[in-house]
């Protein structure tokens, strides 16, 4: 078991066994998300009360779940590089930041929009807006200990910690609207229970979420493909492979 680990985590195990997986959720990605928005805003039927202005929750929802996945990722990667100094995680972890960031902005930002003509005002400060704010903060203070540091690894295992600490943050999104008295709507998507939308009004949100989910995914393991390549530049075997090139 811990054999098959190290040969994945090592930089040239997960380069090349990413190089066979990349190409399908890329694949997947594209099919998933021209599928999903195609139905969503174009046959999917308008809301009985928002209108066509619900058509959004199909950028707002999957962007928010995956803004949370994306931090959850992050403390995993954090985990695994402070316990077992494994360097592929940190270099993912790097290259996850910057998209989870962009996810929650997306998030926030799609959130406000729907919030217009939905509860009349752009922001408040629900419980829900305000711990997906903190979000952004704390992905932003990642990227910031990264670079704050002379050393590379000491800004890593800053950024790692912070990680750590912040994904309590995680279940204070999830929960805010049953913890809290909030104008924000309860989740769309429950395990135990159907959803309370119409199944072609349901059925592209799911794969609009599946192929944000593939995209994330193809995106992280080709970001993190160039950055090994960038952090091994004086490894044989990319001296190799680029001379190959």
């Amino acid at each position: 078991m811990w054999r098959i680990i190290h040969q994945f985590g090592s930089p040239k195990g997960f380069y090349d066994f990413s190089a066979r997986l990349q190409p399908w959720f890329w694949a997947a990605a594209v099919l998933l998300l021209l599928t999903g928005s195609l139905w969503g805003l174009l046959y999917a039927p308008a809301d009985y009360q928002q209108g066509d202005s619900f058509r959004i929750i199909y950028v707002h929802v999957p962007a928010a779940l995956l803004a949370q996945s994306a931090f959850v990722g992050l403390a995993v990667a954090a985990v695994i590089f402070l316990v077992w100094k494994i360097k592929v995680a940190d270099m993912a972890a790097s290259v996850m930041a910057p998209f989870g960031a962009a996810m929650t902005f997306v998030a926030l930002f799609s959130g406000a929009v729907w919030g217009v003509p939905t509860w009349g005002t752009w922001w408040v400060w629900d419980a829900r807006l305000t711990s997906m704010l903190i979000l952004l903060f704390l992905f932003f203070g990642i990227i910031a200990l990264r670079g704050a540091f002379t050393h590379r690894d000491s800004g890593s295992r800053a950024a790692s910690v912070l990680a750590i600490v912040g994904v309590i943050n995680i279940p204070i999104i999830k929960y805010s609207v049953e913890w809290w008295n909030t104008l924000h709507q309860p989740a769309t998507f429950s395990v135990t229970e159907r959803p309370s939308m119409p199944a072609e009004m349901w059925m592209p949100l799911l794969l609009m979420v599946l192929g944000f989910y593939c995209f994330f995914i193809a995106l992280t393991l080709m970001r993190t493909r160039n950055e090994i390549l960038r952090r091994e530049s004086n490894k044989r075997w990319v001296r190799e492979l680029v001379r190959g090139q």
